[in-house]
Formats: structure tokens, C-alpha cells, sequence
């Protein structure tokens, strides 16, 4: 794996989850991290476990949904950072019920923080990204984005919406070095899956090939390459990480 030495990467929804595993590991590898997240409860234990990789490293509280807000947010990160290499638009929620239940605004709260939120970060950073000629975006979909989930019809909207638009975003600018992916991941042992009552999670595991759960490292590992140049001539594509759940 190249060393991101020098490189500035912004990561949404990092105060906490797979987020912060993520912001880790590329200060691990020499990246400067500005991350965000809804409120700044856990900024500065983050920010000081990043900067003991000696790196530069901010939080910022902002809210990926809200376009302006998005705006206002990156143009502070680059006037601290100076640049951005590399985007990786992880912010998301849940909102479960079954479709006949589902209220309208849980709909809408759910497309507006996963899927408005990657078109509002996205565009932020294009114009910098195109004047530098370079640039990588990561987009944080779902297998329930490419299958489907009862329970989920606004969770797997957002994720398939996810998808098309990196397809789109990598089509538009891999003539100006501009890469975009996206990463569906499956069942990942978090604080929400956590939750869940253990014969639910023996039953995941049954439908899994390698017989276990992700972590959110094996998710943060697919970023890194992604975002190296071992993966320079990839561009438009969905790798899932899941354990082969959905061969």
C-alpha cells in the first residue's frame, strides 16, 4: 500500500462506527484527516488519537444533508488544509419500518443524510479536485443497495441511488483524473448491529460464506486501496465487502 504522506482526506460521519475506523487508518498511513459529524461529542478524542500518528487532523461539526452547510464546511477545510485528495462521503442513518409504516418523514430523513449528503460533498469539492487534475471520491453504499431488505425501502433507495450516482460522477470526470467507487458493505459488527439479539446475528452469519462478521477495518482496509495508486485504473465500480453474502 502507497504511503498518503502529505494527502488530505476529508472522511463524513467519523466521530463514530465505521467513520472513525476509517479516519484512523488513513492517519495511520500518513494522511492528513478533517472529519465530520452531526455534533462534536467525541472530536477530541479523536482528533488526538489521529494526531498521534503525526499528522495534521480537525473535526468539524457539520450536516452532510444540508447543501450549504456541506459548502461552507469543505471551504474551511481547504482554507485549514489547503487541498483535498481524497473524499469519502460515509455519513448515514437508518430509519427501519416496514413500507406500509414507513412515515414520510423518515423517508425523506434517510434520502436526505445518505443520499443528498453525497451529491452536496461531492459537488463541494469538484472545482478544487478538477484545478488539480486529481482526485478520489468514495461513496459508502450497501448490499442492501444492490439487493434489496424488507424493513429498509428508504435505506435501499438511498444506497441504489448511491450507486448510480458514483457510475454517473466517475463517467463525467475520469478524463480529468477524478476516480470515483463505491464500497457496499455487508453485515458489519457495529455499536448498531450490536444491538441485535444474538439468534438474529447467528442467522447472518448462517448466509455468509466465510461464516462471520465484518469489522469495520476490513471496511476501512477497501477504502485505503481504493483511495491508493494500486487502484489507479479503477474507476465507476461497487466492491462489496461482505464476506460473500451476496455471490
Amino acid at each position: 500500500m502507497n504511503n498518503f504522506k502529505g494527502k488530505n482526506v476529508i472522511v463524513t460521519g467519523a466521530a463514530r462506527g465505521i467513520g472513525r475506523i476509517i479516519a484512523l487508518t488513513f492517519a495511520e498511513y500518513g494522511a492528513n484527516v478533517a472529519f465530520t459529524d452531526i455534533n462534536d461529542a467525541h472530536f477530541a478524542a479523536l482528533e488526538q488519537e489521529l494526531s498521534a500518528f503525526g499528522v495534521q487532523a480537525k473535526g468539524y461539526v457539520s450536516n452532510a444533508a444540508d447543501f450549504e452547510n456541506s459548502h461552507d464546511t469543505v471551504a474551511q477545510i481547504l482554507k485549514d488544509f489547503g487541498s483535498v485528495e481524497v473524499l469519502i462521503n460515509n455519513a448515514g442513518i437508518t430509519k427501519d419500518n416496514l413500507l406500509m409504516r414507513m412515515s414520510e418523514q423518515d423517508w425523506d430523513a434517510v434520502i436526505a443524510v445518505n443520499l443528498k449528503s453525497v451529491f452536496n460533498l461531492t459537488k463541494a469539492v469538484l472545482r478544487p479536485m478538477m484545478k488539480a487534475r486529481q482526485g478520489v471520491i468514495i461513496n459508502m453504499s450497501s448490499v442492501v443497495g444492490i439487493g434489496g431488505n424488507a424493513g429498509q425501502a428508504n435505506y435501499a433507495a438511498s444506497k441504489a441511488g448511491i450507486i448510480g450516482f458514483t457510475k454517473s460522477v466517475a463517467k463525467e470526470l475520469g478524463s480529468r483524473n477524478i476516480r470515483c467507487n463505491a464500497i457496499a458493505p455487508g453485515f458489519i459488527a457495529t455499536e448498531m448491529t450490536g444491538k441485535l439479539p444474538e439468534d438474529v446475528v447467528k442467522e447472518w452469519q448462517a448466509k455468509i460464506p466465510l461464516k462471520r462478521a465484518g469489522t469495520p477495518q476490513d471496511v476501512a482496509n477497501a477504502c485505503l486501496y481504493l483511495a491508493s495508486d494500486l487502484s489507479s485504473y479503477i474507476t465507476g465500480q461497487v466492491m462489496t465487502v461482505d464476506g460473500g453474502m451476496t455471490v
